[in-house]
């Protein structure tokens, strides 16, 4: 084996100890703290002009400890504006935007027990990546340089590369889950915004 070869290998077991020790701690917040953190999170969200200013959203759909989106899509919702959710494609592995207007009658339980549209909807209701002007996206953990780690599947870095390039980038975090530096790989996606309840952390994308 190579350096270069080892030298990455190391970076992966690196960064998946990091992802689990993160996770690991973000299991322990009580239901109570993930509710107020994802209220705070959620209102400096939309307290941003840059975020303000836009029409059409690409929210996940929160699980586990995840920050919790579904008062933020309701709120979007009454506010008039257009919001799609992912729907996971595992044989194809790429995510298909969906728009929405209930997500309490819209939303099933789907890959690995996320909450998506149901199938047959999907069909109907997808809109065009290149639509989207705001991504709104899930880790593991994050850096104040825009980095991120996902869950390993990298389903949101190839739809941010490859579908939804423009878009502004925005992730949602509880402040625990933020370091000083990831060691990214050259297909990692980097963020434009990071918002936690402490904070937010805008990068240099471009």
């Amino acid at each position: 084996m190579v350096f270069g070869e080892l030298s990455n290998k190391m970076g992966m077991n690196m960064n998946q100890a990091l992802r689990q020790k993160t996770l690991a701690r973000r299991d322990l917040l009580s239901t109570s703290q993930q509710t107020l953190n994802s209220e705070q999170i959620r209102s400096r969200l939309l307290a941003r002009p840059e975020v303000n200013a836009c029409r059409t959203f690409l929210v996940y759909v929160n699980f586990r400890s995840e920050v919790q989106t579904l008062d933020l899509i309701t709120e979007l919702l009454g506010q008039g504006r257009v919001v799609a959710v992912p729907l996971t494609r595992v044989a194809a592995r790429e995510l298909l935007p969906v728009q929405i207007t209930d997500p309490s009658q819209q939303l099933v339980p789907g890959y690995c027990g996320i909450p998506e549209p149901l199938s047959d909807y999907a069909e109907q209701h997808q809109i065009g990546p290149t639509t989207i002007e705001v991504v709104i996206v899930p880790g593991s953990v994050f850096d104040q340089y825009g980095g991120r780690l996902g869950y390993g599947g990298g389903y949101y870095d190839r739809f941010l590369a490859d579908r939804a390039p423009g878009a502004l980038r925005v992730g949602l975090a509880h402040d625990l889950q933020v370091v000083s530096r990831l060691d990214l790989a050259p297909h990692d996606q980097r963020l434009d915004l990071l918002v936690t309840e402490c904070r937010e952390i805008s990068s240099c994308r471009f």
